[in-house]
């Protein structure tokens, strides 16, 4: 286990490439990814948070617990009642991970269902790591593997897993996540646009493991796709103070807002942005809060569009983040979603 998150919690299908790979600056990695280089073939350096903007990932926590885990309490009774005790949650690497933690521990809590988890990788634009669906395969059911993430963007990682398991045709591809704005995923919490908190930071909320990782020359063809481990980083781990943080409104949290949201109507939001600002690669357009601040994290931001300007509850992590990255702020009449991320083009510099 190259990571923090403890055993009886996650089986990580992920091949340790810790020290293998130089991580690369935003600026530099931008300008690379934009001329054609593929994100998982290199690692961003990671982004050390100043104390502002943990302030306000702490008070983003505290704001969205309840909600948080009402979400999760949603999700998961709806995976129970499909799959009942034998099922495999199968959360996406990195940011699905501590979701299907949460939910493990709530239907353990809740049902007594010891049920079984996995991490593994999925990449936009390559697809699944196929070795790891394989050592899935070999131990379970195609029928009780259910694919976990945090949130919906778009619907690209949903088009993958749609697309990945044409090679797994007994494999449900149906996404299960806490917030689905984009009207894409099987199963969901709540459509509604919310900040889930682990949303706000890299590894130090995901058992201190880099994004996953694929390039040929470190990942062999028998080998599970890769992630580093940011072992130096230990003294700045919470990935189970967000955990234990939600888990403790697992008994006490509010009704969830189930509101009726047009199936990919994420996605037709996103094409009137791209007529809008007139980009003409929608991989520039990252639309939800979850997205838009790891826009701000991990690319070179052109500008993010909000709802608001006033809404410090929802989005001031948000405002933080712009203002120390330079970022403008604009409003735009956003529907699904309370915040969108535009990256700059590097073709227009």
């Amino acid at each position: 286990m190259f990571s923090t998150y403890r055993p009886q919690d996650v089986t990580i299908l992920l091949k340790d490439i810790s020290g293998l790979v130089k991580p690369l600056g935003t600026a530099e990695r931008e300008k690379l990814i934009q001329s054609g280089r593929h994100y998982s073939e290199m690692l961003p350096v990671e982004y050390e948070p100043s104390e502002k903007y943990l302030q306000a990932y702490f008070d983003a926590l505290k704001r969205y617990a309840k909600i948080t885990a009402a979400a999760v309490a949603s999700v998961a009774e709806k995976i129970f009642a499909d799959k009942g005790r034998n099922v495999v949650l199968v959360s996406l690497a990195r940011g699905g991970t501590s979701i299907g933690i949460l939910i493990k521990h709530y239907l353990e809590q809740k049902f007594s269902c010891a049920a079984v988890h996995y991490t593994i990788s999925i990449i936009r634009g390559v697809g699944i790591d196929k070795n790891a669906m394989k050592f899935i395969l070999a131990r379970h059911k195609p029928e009780e593997i259910k694919f976990v993430d945090g949130w919906t963007g778009k619907g690209a990682i949903q088009n993958e897993l749609n697309k990945a398991m044409k090679d797994f045709p007994n494999v449900n591809a149906g996404l299960a996540v806490l917030s689905d704005p984009a009207g894409v995923a099987e199963k969901c919490g709540t459509h509604e646009d919310f900040l889930i908190a682990s949303s706000c930071l890299n590894s130090t909320v995901s058992g201190l493991l880099s994004r996953t990782f694929l390039r040929s020359d470190i990942i062999g063809a028998e080998d599970f796709h890769g992630a580093a481990f940011y072992k130096e980083l230990a003294d700045k781990d919470l990935t189970y103070q967000f955990i234990d943080a939600i888990e403790q409104n697992f008994d006490d949290w509010p009704e969830i807002k189930i509101s009726n949201v047009k199936f990919n109507s994420g996605l037709v939001e996103v094409k009137k942005i791209a007529a809008d600002f007139k980009i003409a690669d929608i991989n520039l357009i990252k639309p939800s809060i979850g997205e838009a601040t790891r826009v701000l994290l991990r690319r070179l931001p052109w500008k993010i569009l909000v709802y608001s300007l006033h809404d410090e509850e929802h989005l001031g992590h948000l405002y933080q983040l712009a203002k120390e990255k330079g970022a403008p702020l604009e409003v735009y009449p956003l529907k699904n979603y309370k915040a969108c991320g535009l990256i700059r083009s590097l073709a227009d510099n």
